[in-house]
Formats: structure tokens, C-alpha cells, sequence
């Protein structure tokens, strides 16, 4: 499949487009320092060499993502140390005025003011949260974030949250501290980066134990993850049983093949149109708040 392919692909299925829940749009300083670390060590993070394929101005990105089908455009910055939180948060609100079509996103980070930057963003509008547990090497039980996980569970607001041990694990990856995180707040709406790769069959049993939890599919699937993190045996019937559960997720625009073979390896998976159209479109939508566009 190629990009030029993918509106027929979705246009098939019955589709208004597609809902896309991990996209990322990052201030220009810091999306440079993004692509300049997978320059440098993205060979050494497995599947080979992690060349950018959309490695373009942001115009052309937006461009690229709206031909591709994407009816919400998430930026989902993400904070890696204490004080990014508030300026980051601020960006997003700017990216989200200024790109119409913007899925107004918000990061949090594990620090005293911690609940203040997370409200301050939730009411100017924030309806998706990024956190990234491995980059930040943070604890997602640091009680800096009680208060603020508090809220989000109240608020049913989204959060985006890279916690498996791939591409490479951290110092706090891994499903046991989100269980416990669960444990607590029960009611959490998360959506687990990479499926949780390469404890799929952990967070798979995360997904099916707490009602709000999904699983993106960003990169899982794809010739690139499954040279170096399969899929393991007997885990596509594990998607198959959480169809209402599973995401549409690209890493757009940090990967190192098109945004095309995303869908066809979902589609290689043979789990049926019905499972499309629900990862594809419907549970992304409804987690964006884009069912009704």
C-alpha cells in the first residue's frame, strides 16, 4: 500500500476518514532534537536503520496528515523534565488555534506543580493528554501526580501514555507500575503507546481488566517492530476480543517507513472490516471527541 492509496483504503471500509490518536506536532526546537536523536541511535533501538520519512516543515505535515484521511490532528508533546510542562502546554493551546482541524493536547510531568499545569491546560480547552514514562524516566506512582490523575478520571479526558520496555525500557517501564497506577484510580481513561510493546500480553490483560484502558497500535504489526519486537504467539486473538479497546496509532511524523504500511499491516492481521472500521475510525473518534463530525 502506498500513501497515495490510503482514502480509497478507508473510503471502502465505509468510512468518513481516519482517527488517528498518536500524532505528534512538537515546537520546532525540540521536534529537531527528536529527529536528531533517531539520526544518531535509532539503529541501536532495533529494526534497523530509523530513517524520518516525513522529515518536512510543519505545513507540509498537516498537508501530508489531512490527504492521508485524518479528521483530528493531535500534537502531543511530551514533557521529559521538570518546568516543560506549562510552556509546552501553552504551545499546544497556540497549535490548536491556529490549526483548525487540531486535537487540543496537554503533558503532564511529576512535579509540585504539577495539577496546576495540567488544569490551567484542561481549561483552555485540552481534550487529550501525552505522557511518555520511558523518555521522562519517571515513576507513574510519584504522588507529585495523584491530584492530577485524580482529575483526569473525573474529567474522562484521554491520556496518551508511552509505559511498555520498547524500544528500549526505563527506569520505571513496565505494566506492574500503571497496574498499580490503576489500582488507584480505577476510573482512568488511558490509551497505551505501542500496545505496551513488548509486554503486549501484559497490558492486553490491563485493557481487559479496566474499563476506560485501550491499546494504540503505533508501530506494532509493522515489518520494522516485528523484525525486533513480535507480536507474540496467540496476541492477535487478544485484539480480536478488544476490538472497543483498540486505537489507531501512527507515531506520524517519527517513523521510519510511510504512514500507508501502518494500515496495511492492521490489515495483514485478517481480524475483519468490522475490526477496521472500529480501530480505524470509531474508537478513536469517540476517545477525540470526532464521532460527530
Amino acid at each position: 500500500m502506498r500513501d497515495i492509496d490510503v482514502p480509497e483504503f478507508w473510503r471502502a471500509l465505509g468510512l468518513p476518514g481516519l482517527a488517528d490518536i498518536h500524532v505528534h506536532f512538537l515546537p520546532e526546537r525540540m521536534l529537531q532534537k527528536v529527529w536528531t536523536y533517531f539520526d544518531e541511535v535509532g539503529g541501536e533501538l532495533g529494526g534497523g536503520p530509523w530513517t524520518i520519512t516525513y522529515r518536512t516543515d510543519e505545513p507540509s505535515r498537516l498537508a501530508t496528515l489531512r490527504e492521508l484521511g485524518l479528521r483530528g490532528i493531535p500534537s502531543l508533546t511530551y514533557a521529559h523534565k521538570p518546568g516543560m510542562s506549562a510552556w509546552l502546554n501553552e504551545w499546544c493551546t497556540e497549535f490548536a488555534r491556529r490549526v483548525p482541524d487540531a486535537v487540543h493536547s496537554a503533558t503532564l510531568f511529576p512535579e509540585p506543580r504539577a495539577t496546576e499545569h495540567l488544569g490551567a491546560a484542561l481549561d483552555a480547552g485540552a481534550r487529550l493528554v501525552k505522557m511518555h514514562v520511558q523518555v521522562g524516566a519517571y515513576d507513574p506512582r510519584d504522588p507529585h501526580l495523584d491530584d492530577a490523575w485524580d482529575l483526569l478520571q473525573d474529567r474522562a479526558v484521554p491520556v496518551v501514555i508511552h509505559c511498555g520496555s520498547g524500544p528500549a525500557p526505563g527506569l520505571h517501564t513496565g505494566d506492574e507500575p500503571i497496574r498499580q497506577v490503576l489500582r488507584r484510580f480505577p476510573r482512568l481513561t488511558l490509551v497505551i503507546a505501542h500496545a505496551g510493546s513488548p509486554e503486549y500480553f501484559e497490558f492486553a490483560d490491563i485493557a481487559t481488566e479496566f474499563e476506560n484502558v485501550h491499546l494504540d497500535t503505533t508501530m506494532v504489526a509493522t515489518d520494522f517492530t516485528e523484525s525486533h519486537a513480535p507480536m507474540p504467539e496467540g496476541y492477535v486473538a487478544r485484539w480480536r476480543d478488544l476490538q472497543h479497546k483498540v486505537v489507531l496509532g501512527s507515531d506520524f511524523p517519527n517513523i521510519p517507513y510511510p504512514y500507508a504500511h501502518q494500515l496495511e499491516a492492521l490489515e495483514r492481521l485478517d481480524l475483519g472490516d468490522e475490526w477496521m472500521r472500529d480501530v480505524l475510525w470509531h474508537n478513536g473518534a469517540r476517545l477525540m471527541g470526532l464521532a460527530d463530525q
